[in-house]
Order: structure tokens, then sequence, then C-alpha cells
């Protein structure tokens, strides 16, 4: 592919800008000793949620996790998990302030547990979906009830958060609406974007298992020599391939990005999605030429991020994870697993390939917007805005209704990012978390406080950090968000304030890399 025009402009800003275990009490870690963590079903998470300013509507609905045999066209129907049958699942949409009672019914085989996290929003934490931190993981034949207020507007989504589930078919989107919108357009387009495994060459688990294998299982497939080094960003420039004892089928090598800075990722997908379709099938958004349409634009993957462009068209910025920024005119956006942004674009008069590139694993999801005649691309087709002006999240700036107030830092934490492909040992200052440890060396905060996190990647690889229960900006007036990607050898430093009580999941959104244990709890004191 040829090189992006200003890659330097955007790599320079990406870079610089049981439920009652840990509800009762648990050890800080280090030196800070023992200390008491705000219960997520207690007194201040209810207080809290009695602040918000509530419309008094409700809207329910039930989501049925279960086995489902679904077409992602063009003839490939894989098994795999879903909510009620589908992949995506039906959208949900509700206006700001509206209470959202949904019940997950489990009824996935075998017996394993599940969840729902709702993510992007700062919910109420016992409803965040977090087994065991924040409830108790859903069994199979049972059901809990998710009950919350929405009382921020932007585009969302929910997937389960145990194990892996995240890479089968279990997500959909949440879509809250502004009834106060200032924004004018005609008509929306929400796009979910996809890297697909299940059902095709493996699961998900399978994919991990051998992942966890590390570089240095891989001895007596050719992969023994390695000297040790760290295969975060590996250089060989080759696929992946099967050997005879099963190593190397999900493990992709020589996945390089200068976007990303590096290794752009781990697994090699059979096809990538665009609103469950595959390319050679394509999802079709039809539309009027001179119209103006709203794209809600999400990154569902478990392992790739997307270079995503419309042909022939300009795609303006709005908003990023839910909240608005300056607008900002670009060819093209790069979406990191677990990021939404929120474009308008004056349809043309045609057929335009809507392309999304696996960014440096040579492949990519592929749908079409038409509003009038003419042929229809090739999905193999490359337009040229992929190769136009890129702006990342760090170049852009919040708008000024949310922009953070000026602050004094009451409190920094350094969250480094360690670990590497050789051992596949993904940890948050050196430490891997487990769900179940009661010692998870929570990163402590205070209710009322301004926090400073300094994201260090230490890896040689990129990863999309992702906080729950807030919204951070970067830097001084840098776009509020909840999941930014971190270029591998360099620093972003975030800012937020502990407004949201109890106790948040902070952990990198490649699915995989959060199983290893690139998770850490942020906790507030009680």
């Amino acid at each position: 592919m040829d090189s992006i025009n200003r890659r330097s402009v955007l790599l320079a800003g990406l870079g610089s800008a049981g439920a009652g275990v840990l509800a009762a009490c648990t050890n800080g870690g280090g030196s800070s000793g023992s200390n008491a963590l705000i219960n997520p079903s207690g007194s201040a998470v209810a207080a809290t949620e009695k602040k918000r300013k509530s419309t008094g509507r409700q809207q329910k609905v039930t989501l049925t996790a279960a086995p489902a045999m679904i077409d992602l066209g063009g003839g490939v129907m894989p098994k795999t998990w879903a909510y009620d049958g589908r992949t995506p699942g039906k959208e949900i949409r509700l206006s700001v302030g509206d209470t959202l009672v949904a019940e997950l019914s489990n009824q996935l085989p075998n017996e394993p547990t599940t969840s729902i996290h709702w993510h992007g929003i700062a919910m109420r934490n016992d409803m965040d979906g977090v087994p065991p931190t924040t409830q108790t993981a859903v069994r199979a034949g049972s059901t809990f009830t998710y009950k919350f207020i929405a009382d921020a507007p932007g585009t969302y989504f929910f997937h389960p958060h145990v194990g892996v589930q995240l890479d089968r078919g279990l997500y959909a989107p949440l879509i809250v609406e502004d009834p106060k919108e200032t924004l004018d357009y005609d008509d929306e387009w929400v796009v979910l974007l996809d890297d697909w495994v299940d059902g095709v060459t493996g699961t998900p688990d399978e994919v991990f298992a051998e992942l966890r294998q590390g570089m240095g299982g891989m001895e007596g497939h050719g992969m023994g020599d390695m000297g040790g080094m760290d295969m975060g960003a590996s250089p060989t420039p080759s696929a992946s391939a099967s050997s005879d004892g099963g190593s190397m089928k999900f493990m992709l090598m020589g996945a390089e990005s200068d976007l990303l800075g590096g290794d752009a990722g781990d697994v090699e997908y059979p096809h990538h999605l665009v609103n469950g379709r595959v390319a050679k099938d394509p999802d079709v958004y039809t539309g009027k030429p001179g119209k103006k349409v709203r794209l809600r634009i999400i990154n569902a993957g478990g392992d790739t991020a997307y270079r995503v462009a419309l042909g022939g068209h300009k795609l303006t910025i709005t908003q990023t994870d839910g909240f608005p920024v300056q607008h900002q005119e670009v060819d093209a956006l790069l979406v990191g697993m677990g990021e939404r942004y929120d474009v308008l674009v004056t349809l043309g008069d045609g057929v335009f390939p809507f392309v999304a590139v696996a960014e440096g694993k040579d492949a990519n999801g592929f749908a079409l917007v038409r509003t009038g005649s003419g042929s229809t691309p090739s999905a193999t087709v490359r337009p040229k805005e992929l190769d136009g002006v890129i702006v990342s999240a760090s170049q852009l700036r919040a708008a000024d209704d949310v922009r953070l107030t000026s602050a004094k830092t009451d409190v920094t934490h350094q969250i480094k990012l360690t670990g590497g492909m050789m051992k596949y040992n993904w940890a948050i200052n050196g430490k891997p978390f487990t769900m179940n440890d009661p010692q998870a060396n929570p990163i402590l905060i205070e209710q009322g406080q301004r926090v400073r996190l300094d994201f260090v990647n230490d890896t040689d690889m990129w990863h999309p950090m992702h906080l729950h229960g807030h919204t951070y900006q970067l830097g001084t007036a840098g776009p509020r968000k909840d999941t930014s990607i971190v270029l591998p050898k360099k620093k972003l430093s975030v800012y937020f304030d502990a407004d949201n009580p109890g106790q948040w999941m902070l952990h990198c959104h490649n699915a995989y890399h959060g199983e290893a244990g690139m998770m850490a709890n942020v906790a507030y004191r009680a």
C-alpha cells in the first residue's frame, strides 16, 4: 500500500498526547497496605445514581445469549453465540435520561457463565457487567437484570466481559440520543466493524489457547531459535501457517503497520465484517444524492484496528467515544478496538465503496453506499482516501461544552503496559490481573479527585486502553474518550474526574491481551 500522507504527523499525535471479595476489603498492594474499597452495590454508588437526571421513562428489553447459526453472506454460515440469533444483535436506542432495563437470559451451552458490559456508558458500578468484581457471573439457564440511567448521549455498544466471549457474535450497538441535538443531518447509518474467526477456522478459546503458548512455546515448529527476544513486532513477512501439532493455526506473523508503530496484531482472521456481512456479500446502505448522513462507526473487533474510508467522499469527525469534538474533515479514520467515531458525510451520486482495511493484515471489510446507478466496486478496491489525510485522536480537540475545567491534579498513576509475544505475558505494571484474585493490586483513587493516568507502553505492540465508568481527556484540551490507542514505546497522559464511585476495570481492549492479564482495577477508597 502506498505511504500515507502526513503519516509522521499521525504518529507524533498518537504518541504524545466473587463480587463480595473485592467489594469488601482488599490489599492495596505495594506499600499501601490494606485499603477498604467502595462496594459496587453500596450507598455511595446508589447516591451517585440518584443525582443522575432521569426522564422517568424506562425501556425494557430481553437479551438471550444462545448458540446460533448465522448468515454472514456469501455462503458463510458459522455456528457461534449471539444475542437473539443475530450478529450484530438488535440495536438498543434510547434518549438521554432514560432508564434501560435489560434482562440477560443465559442459554449458552455446557454451562458457561456470561455477562453484559455496556461499553462507554458511565452508569452505576453494580450494573457494569464485570464478574466477579461488580456482579456474580450469570450461570447457564439463569437471568440477570441490568437497570441504569443513560445520562450521556453518544454511540456505544455492549458485549460480554467473561473470557474471550467478545470475539464471538455477542455484541450490538447502543445509541443514546440527545433531544437537544445540534448536528444537522438527514439520516443515520450505524456501522459495526468486526474480525471473525468463530465457527470458521476455530473458536476464540482455541485462539487464546494457542496464543498463550507464546512464541517460546513454538519450539519444534520452526520458532524455537528466537533467543528470548520479545516478538511484539515480528520482522517475519509471512502469514501464519498450521503445524503438525496445530500450533500457528491462528497466530499471525508479520502484521506490520507504520500507523500502529509496528506489530499490528496477533490473530489471522478468515473474515472481516461490516454489519455482520463478509466483503464478497456486503451490507448496502441506500440513500439519496446530496443528503447528509451521520455514520456511527464502532469497532467491535477482538484484535484488529481498521482504517476506514468512503470512496469519493470526505468525512467530518463530530464525536469520538460519544463526546463531541471540534469538527475536522479527514479522508480516513484509524479505529482501534472499542473506539467509536461519529462522522458526517454528504453523499454523492452513484455506488461507492465503504472500506475498512484490517490495518497491517492485508485484508478488509467492505460495504456499499448506493445513491444512484453505477457499477458495483470490487470488494478489494482501495479508494485513494485510504492514503489521504488521517487525523489521530490526539490531534482532535474537545468541544468547548465537554472540555474538563482547569484543575490541579490530585493524584497521578503510571500505567505501565508490559509483556510481549514470547511468553504472551501481557500485564499492567508487570502484574497480570486475574478476575478471581482478591489481591488485585488496585489503582487507588478517591471521590472528587482530578486523576492523571500516564500510559507508558513498554511493549513492542500497540494497545487500545479502555477505562470503565468514566471518560478521560487526552491532555489539557484533547478529546474526551474512554478508549485510546497507545503506541509502542510511547507515553499518553489522560485526565478524568473521580465522580463515579466504585471499582472499574482499566484494560487493553484487545480481547486476548486483556484476558492474558493486561487489566487492572481502578478502585475508589471507601
